[in-house]
């Protein structure tokens, strides 16, 4: 658990390690994916991250007051049942933005003449590899690069005189929505500003806030700089539409790293190789930092010894997992959200029962948080496994609001089934209190 002496971050570091959280390749390339076929509607994903910052707000103090993150939170009050199956939907969470590395990756090196399956392969055996190093330091250099991608990409938009199209955006956002289907708009904007409200990521930041003032602060700068952030790969994408520089055969995934390359002067120029690095390096960064998490998680449950063995044999299951859902492909946002859902709709019913307890509105039993969360998660990881691999059965066209629906619906069901087995046979002792 945290302490108060471990609150040193001022206004502007928690601002830009709350965006260093979010902003990577899915961010970037996912957007690029979009706004390639929908135009400015390409920025719905990244505008929801800074909608859901914004939202954050609200629960921003609960979370610097509280210390510890939700599964601990949760798993002291309603028992180890509820932190395991928390700490194991975050997991999973997580096997989806590594898969979504993995792609990114692979689509970098395209631009190379590198081919896709290959390039898939060997980039999840390294991530497997440098997760199990003890490099935890070289995060300050994948972060670096990360602000150095930011620069490329104004760069860039600068050179291909884009200001306009970038200026152009927000006045063009809502009406160009009108080319994504209803269902698609709802899911990804609920799943992205949901998970964004109860993200772990954040909140290890969050907690090292030095005052309520700075915790405000910068959270709303992090809200806006997302703001600012989320036109900007778009941007780039129309900027380079209305300059014909992308050819026909270029694909929505390759978008950026291209426009990079062709801006840098080639693959075998240095400015060109520098901006490719800037991508491909980060991709390695995250892709095995996430590796290293889940295997610490699965680590922590105490299920299995800890051990070299184990560490080797647990990254190697995690990366394996990452990669069947990598080759499977899809678009980057559609995977990255669906992964979203089935952790929030899991979550949020229990979270916000633990809520209601906590501000004395309604305690529900210790069975009826139990039952919400493991229907909900049940249900949620069935439609997520089922829409991956068969799309077409989604309902409304959205995987990420069918498993939102089914997995919330079924946490709701759980929880007041359990709440009336506690009120028609009640314990023989009171657990809770308000």
């Amino acid at each position: 658990m945290n302490s108060s002496s471990d609150r040193h971050l001022g206004l502007f570091s928690l601002a830009a390690l709350l965006i260093s959280a979010h902003y990577g390749l899915g961010f970037v390339l996912g957007t690029a994916e979009k706004a390639l076929t929908l135009g400015a509607a390409g920025s719905l994903y990244p505008l929801c991250i800074a909608l859901g910052t914004f939202a954050l707000l609200g629960l921003a103090q609960f979370y610097w007051q509280q210390v510890d993150q939700i599964w601990t939170v949760l798993g002291d009050r309603y028992g180890s049942f509820v932190k395991t199956l928390i700490a194991l939907m975050s997991w999973l969470s997580l096997i989806g933005i590594d898969a979504v590395q993995i792609i990114a990756g692979a689509f970098i090196l395209k631009v190379l003449s590198l081919p896709i399956l290959p390039s898939m392969v060997g980039l999840a055996f390294i991530f497997l590899l440098i997760s199990l190093l003890p490099i935890e330091k070289a995060g300050v250099v994948f972060k670096a690069l990360l602000v150095f991608n930011i620069g490329s990409l104004i760069y860039a938009l600068l050179t291909l005189h884009g200001l306009p199209e970038y200026a152009a955006i927000p006045s063009q956002f809502l009406p160009s929505l009108t080319q994504v289907g209803w269902g698609q708009v709802v899911g990804v904007s609920l799943s992205t500003v949901s998970l964004v409200m109860i993200d772990m990521k954040y909140q290890q930041y969050i907690v090292q806030a030095k005052t309520i003032p700075t915790l405000y602060g910068g959270s709303l700068l992090a809200a806006l700089g997302f703001m600012v952030l989320a036109f900007l790969p778009t941007a780039l994408v129309l900027a380079a539409q209305r300059s014909d520089l992308l050819p026909m055969e270029v694909t929505g995934k390759e978008v950026i790293p291209y426009i990079l390359v062709t801006i840098g002067g080639g693959k075998d120029h240095l400015l060109g190789f520098l901006f490719l690095l800037s991508l491909v390096v980060p991709a390695l960064g995250i892709g095995s930092s996430i590796l290293r998490i889940q295997t610490k998680t699965i680590l922590d449950l105490g299920w299995f010894p800890v051990s070299p063995l184990s560490r080797w044999l647990i990254a190697l299951f995690n990366a394996s997992l990452a990669l069947t859902i990598a080759l499977k492909g899809g678009e980057i946002v559609t995977l990255i959200a669906s992964f979203y859902a089935a952790y929030v709709s899991a979550i949020w019913i229990p979270f916000i029962a633990y809520l209601l307890t906590h501000f004395q509105v309604y305690a529900f039993s210790k069975l009826s948080v139990q039952l919400s969360l493991g229907i909900g998660s049940l249900s949620a990881m069935m439609i997520l496994i089922i829409t991956l691999f068969f799309p077409q059965i989604a309902l409304w066209d959205s995987a990420e609001l069918t498993i939102l629906v089914m997995g919330a619906g079924f946490a709701i069901l759980g929880l007041f089934f359990g709440e009336a087995i506690a009120l028609w046979i009640p314990a023989p002792e009171v657990e809770e209190e308000l």
